[in-house]
């Protein structure tokens, strides 16, 4: 079977030079993805801002008066500059995976790279599906839940009002989507971990419990401090770990198909 491995023996440097290679590949994606990225800095982060003026609306509010605001000189630039990182990293994504692939693939078996190549396609599914969860559901379903908790002149004192800054939503918008799209990654992982070995669908099965207090557990950490978006993170987490475990039980179910298969003598006449 080593005879499937393309990758051939070569000295340390050879394959210092190839890594420095790919980083050099990578790191330029990111930057030129940057340098576009910051170019429509504000346009992004108008896009960005969408899901806010759904929850305005949700609220019942006048959109035409909903702002955000800032209350440093520099804090607007430097939310564009995290506004044009965030989308380059998104941008530059396929390439710097791509690289990542081209080095590692020369040393696996012919089987391995084609058992990798679908999880390289299916993680950055996986990843936008959980940002759109968040981008047209969970973002305005968390503010429209701070927007609720504003006070009119009529209902106490003094009127109390959400001026939202514009670094603290990009944070809170850019955490729900790295949380959601980490978590979507579940089913990847555990399922790798099961072709190589490491765990069984079972092992999962056994550990459900555990892990729906880990579930709430890290969504409450990941998460800004209101239940809402505690829950929303945690119930997906879950769901997704019984989809890992469905996966898993397939990929033990073509393993025993495939090793009886090779067990079955083969006829000759």
């Amino acid at each position: 079977m080593s005879g499937d491995i393309d990758d051939k023996p070569q000295p340390l440097i050879e394959h210092l030079i190839e890594l420095r290679t790919r980083l050099i590949w990578a790191l330029g994606a990111f930057f030129v993805a940057f340098l576009v990225c910051f170019y429509f800095a504000k346009p992004l982060f108008n896009l960005l801002v969408v899901p806010y003026k759904m929850a305005v609306m949700w609220a019942g509010l006048d959109v035409t008066k909903a702002e955000l605001i800032y209350t440093a000189p520099q804090e607007f630039f430097f939310t564009q500059v995290k506004v044009a990182a965030f989308g380059a990293m998104v941008i530059a994504f396929p390439v710097i995976a791509s690289q990542i692939y081209k080095f590692v693939a020369p040393g696996l078996y012919k089987n391995e790279r084609a058992a990798f190549l679908p999880f390289l396609i299916a993680s950055p599914v996986l990843f936008l599906i959980g940002a759109s969860l968040v981008y047209f559901f969970f973002t305005p379903m968390v503010m429209w839940f701070f927007l609720a908790m504003q006070q009119s002149p009529g209902e106490g004192e003094v009127a109390i009002s959400l001026l939202p800054k514009v670094s603290e939503y990009l944070s809170l918008i850019m955490t729900l989507v790295f949380s959601f799209g980490l978590v979507f990654q579940l089913p990847v992982i555990t399922t790798l971990l099961v072709r190589v070995g490491i765990i069984e669908s079972k092992w999962l099965a056994d550990k459900r419990k555990y892990f729906i207090v880990v579930a709430f557990v890290v969504a409450a950490v990941l998460t800004p401090p209101d239940p809402l978006s505690q829950i929303g993170l945690a119930l997906p987490t879950i769901l997704l770990y019984e989809v890992a475990i469905y996966a898993a039980r397939l990929v033990e179910r073509n393993r025993a198909k495939a090793e009886m298969a090779e067990a079955m003598p083969t006829t000759t006449d």
